[in-house]
């Protein structure tokens, strides 16, 4: 399945029903007065969030959604049916933003949420409606109101307990594969990931999600490469785990790089708990590791592990640095969410 994390679709809501100008006619009651019924309220759009997505690649084929419209009312006082209400799922972390994107609709985190993008339009009444001691016989009925209907934005940004960030090629894909049962593309040559991966491992038979994000380079923050495009998913992790390749000739400069990113981008990137990893170990001596170890260190002012993804060192002692970490900070809160115009 490809992965989407981004989609625009259109929702509208159904028309409500019209109501009827009807009288009663029975041979036995004679001046049976007006008995018109009410049209049915038109349907509403609801995004609902669903455990069982990781992607919104389905809204690439599918961007137009419409509910049903009321049934108009008729005689002897009788009810138009209501237009059924159209069910839009996405996965866990998906944010829903009005057309501009300047305002978050809904904030879909957990399964189960559910919020109504589009409302249904309201019934009109029938002629039985406005019978009065005054007005015993009124011709009048109401047409149905339209549904609202809008363009909205849907962005997913990925749940997962711990984002590797780095610069491409810092190992993050191969140190997923090492830690958890996923399988993203690694290769003994130079390239980088284009889309997230998710992996879980287990520490003490509690799940870890860990989340293997696009590489950052320099300005990502402001658009080149993938950055923008990828950085909100690290928005949603709780912690992260800085992959720094060992073998780079100045590991404290490319530590420095991805920061002055997550801090140019904000939203609180800079402030989460973070857990510095020196990696590709395997390649260095001892004495490489250690004098590696003591620049990052100081450079990030933090205790470093040293791993390889490659041959799975110290990957016992990441998954219980970060099940550590993730018992200290709180889970996170939903985004604040805009009022329906």
């Amino acid at each position: 399945m490809k992965f989407l994390d981004e989609a625009k679709i259109f929702v509208r809501a159904g028309d409500g029903g019209s109501g009827c100008v009807s009288f009663r006619r029975e041979k036995s009651v004679p001046r049976g007065g007006p008995d018109g019924g009410d049209g049915g309220k038109g349907g509403d759009v609801v995004v609902e969030c669903v455990a069982n997505l990781n992607t919104l690649i389905d809204f690439r084929y599918h961007q137009h959604f419409k509910a049903a419209s009321g049934r108009r009312g008729s005689g002897r006082n009788r009810t138009g049916a209501g237009g059924l209400d159209l069910v839009v799922s996405v996965p866990p972390g998906t944010e829903i933003l009005d057309e501009d994107r300047t305002r978050t609709i809904a904030d879909m985190v957990r399964p189960g949420d559910r919020r109504v993008v589009a409302a249904g339009g309201d019934r009109g009444f029938g002629n039985a409606h406005f019978a009065s001691s005054t007005n015993r016989g009124p011709r009048r009925a109401e047409p149905g109101r339209p549904g609202e209907e809008r363009w909205v934005w849907l962005r997913l940004k990925l749940i997962a307990d711990a984002g590797l960030v780095g610069l491409p090629n810092a190992g993050k894909s191969t140190l997923l594969g090492a830690v958890s049962r996923a399988s993203p593309k690694a290769a003994p040559y130079p390239f980088t990931t284009l889309h997230p991966h998710l992996g879980v491992a287990f520490e003490d038979h509690a799940p870890i999600v860990f989340a293997d994000l696009p590489g950052l380079i320099e300005d990502a923050h402001a658009g080149a490469g993938l950055g923008t495009k990828f950085l909100g998913h690290v928005e949603r992790c709780r912690v992260l785990i800085h992959l720094v390749d060992a073998t780079m000739g100045d590991v404290a400069q490319s530590y420095a790089t991805v920061r002055r990113e997550l801090e140019a981008y904000g939203a609180g990137l800079a402030d989460k708990p973070e857990i510095v990893v020196l990696n590709k170990c395997d390649a260095l001596s001892d004495a490489d590791i250690a004098e590696g170890k003591a620049a990052l260190g100081g450079a990030a002012r933090a205790r470093v592990l040293g791993l390889s993804g490659l041959t799975g060192l110290g990957m016992d002692e990441l998954v219980r640095t970060v099940r550590s970490a993730l018992e200290r900070c709180p889970q996170p809160a939903p985004a604040a969410e805009g009022a329906l115009p």
